[in-house]
């Protein structure tokens, strides 16, 4: 039978990245699937380019009246006013296994429509490795609006960094930071020293390469992953930095990086916290000093201190909207491998592993009721 994957519109703001390519539609198409792709005034990608590669143009949203053999295909999380029970097959990124606010409402709606989901964060390969990621791109945008936040705190002091939208490409956010950058150099007369925590991962590379690529000298980016954690936080390195960016993934309760007490020191340099994980309603966040997910409108939101200089967080939970094109095309490409072995998901080692970890929650959650 002839496996079929509708793309869903992405609905959430300013999200213009897709869970399939035009590139690795045809892949798909040309491996025998049926793909259906959504109108949306939203996506980077135009229903042109994915029409020239053999997919068929539906409507916006006619994935809720789609035939029950469709699996729907999309990145974030589906619309919270919406609670009608879900009958497909669902691929997407849910952010309802970690005990985050409101998971019950978020995993319930599929056994009330007996579908299934199968989430985009969880899909392995035989090592525990994600077989794809939005990393890179998300420490990369993540430490763009880090620089950019920093920068403007030197710049114009009352102002608020507002107002990010996509980015054709990375060389021109490069560009708008770097200039940014080195106006707030200019005047300050040094480069901020910027701390990276998980910098041996993806997230972390990206970040990495963002400061490098604006200029940022090498002795002013602090890299440290497991080995510079292990002793447990709160780390004062991090007040002692201006830019600090949390790039780790978080699986297992860990010591807080950072507290208000540690924040309220009249020593602190600290000005803007990028927490690229965003897990904002993890209770064990391990920067428990904020509580909402920022935007690309207001990107930042203050952290109360009553000592030091202004700080900020940026915790926007789609960073690499920044850049959607490149970043949809490096994670689609890494996660064809697994759609291309869709037809035999009840036996794929990655597909059965999604499944019972789905099973096993929708477990617990009968459990709690």
């Amino acid at each position: 039978m002839t496996v079929q994957i509708h793309l869903r519109a992405e609905t959430k703001p300013l999200e213009a990245r897709a869970a399939l390519t035009p590139s690795t539609t045809k892949a798909l198409i040309d491996a025998g699937f049926k793909v259906y792709v959504e109108e949306s005034d939203q996506s980077t990608f135009d229903s042109a380019e994915y029409s020239a590669v053999g997919a068929e143009i539906v409507p916006k949203a006619s994935w809720k009246t789609a035939p029950k053999d469709r699996i729907i295909l999309g990145l974030k999380e589906l619309p919270e006013d919406e609670t009608f029970p879900l009958v497909h097959e669902h691929i997407q990124f849910a952010h309802c296994y970690k005990n985050q606010g409101g998971w019950e409402d978020v995993l319930g709606r599929f056994p009330a429509g007996n579908g299934t989901l199968y989430d985009l964060e969880f899909l392995e390969n035989d090592q525990g490795r994600r077989v794809a990621a939005f990393g890179f791109y998300a420490g990369f945008a993540g430490a763009a609006v880090g620089v950019l936040d920093w920068a403007l705190k030197q710049l114009n002091p009352t102002e608020e960094l507002s107002n990010l939208s996509p980015y054709p490409n990375e060389d021109e956010l490069v560009t708008v930071v770097k200039k940014q950058l080195d106006a707030a150099v200019a005047k300050t007369g040094s480069y901020p020293q910027c701390l990276v925590i998980g910098a041996l991962g993806r997230c972390g590379s990206g970040a990495i390469s963002l400061f490098q690529k604006a200029g940022i000298p090498d002795s002013k980016i602090l890299k440290w992953d497991m080995a510079e954690t292990a002793k447990g936080g709160p780390f004062k390195e991090i007040i002692e930095s201006d830019i600090f960016v949390n790039c780790i993934y978080l699986s297992t309760p860990i010591p807080a990086f950072v507290t208000p007490t540690t924040l309220n020191d009249e020593n602190r340099k600290l000005r803007t916290i990028v927490d690229v994980s965003a897990d904002t309603t993890n209770p064990h966040n391990p920067i428990p000093v904020y509580t909402i997910a920022t935007t690309f409108k207001e990107p930042t939101v203050d952290v109360p201190t009553s000592k030091g200089p202004k700080l900020s967080v940026c915790s926007i939970d789609h960073l690499p909207s920044l850049l959607p094109r490149e970043a949809s095309e490096s994670f689609t490409k890494d996660l064809l491998p697994s759609l291309l072995d869709l037809p035999n998901r009840d036996k794929a080692p990655v597909w059965v592993r999604a499944k019972t970890l789905f099973d096993k929650h929708v477990a617990t959650l009968k459990e709690k009721k």
